[in-house]
């Protein structure tokens, strides 16, 4: 199965692509889609579904995953904004014909470290661990998709079970 994981913004959206074979969970590629920051919205939200269509369509994924939208009270102009760019998202999935999940934060966090709180730092480390990076992908944006990418690969949908190379990087970080 190959995964994109995708992490919407407005002038930068990370995206990262991981192929689940049986037991093993690698890197395909991560990247990002910038938009221009002086253009209008509809020409940001036009370049970002473009953007996002031709990552689709080169890397062929089974399944996209997105972070489930989540505000604060005191910015809403930002959920709205966010809603936007998830919508140009979906939309170049439903092109491309590619289904799409969808996690809340705390979800991929606790599918990652264990814990629904972990420091994106954290997660970082383990996205580096189960991926065997070398260091940490930037923009951090990449690395906030790898993370939702290596959310989906559990091979049960339910509870805490994780993908074997994520429990066995936890197991291998509990140790040192």
């Amino acid at each position: 199965m190959r995964i994109i994981g995708i992490d919407p913004g407005l002038q930068c959206t990370g995206y990262g692509v991981v192929e689940v074979a049986g037991r093993k969970c690698g890197l395909v590629e991560g990247g990002v889609i910038r938009t221009d920051g002086e253009a209008s919205l509809e020409l940001r939200l036009l370049s970002l579904f473009e953007g996002v269509l031709e990552v689709m369509q080169e890397l062929e994924p089974t399944v996209a995953v997105v972070e489930r939208l989540y505000s604060k009270y005191r910015h809403p102009g930002t959920a709205v904004l966010m809603g936007h760019a998830r919508g140009a998202i979906y939309l170049a999935a439903g092109r491309a014909q590619v289904p799409v999940a969808e996690y809340a934060a705390s979800m991929v966090k606790k599918a990652l470290t264990g814990s629904g709180r972990a420091s994106k730092e954290q997660v970082g480390r383990m996205v580096c661990q189960v991926l065997a990076l070398k260091q940490l992908p930037t923009p951090v944006d990449i690395t906030d998709a790898l993370a939702l990418a290596l959310c989906h690969a559990r091979p049960a949908r339910s509870g805490a079970q994780v993908h074997p190379d994520i429990a066995a990087a936890a197991r291998d970080r509990r140790r040192r």
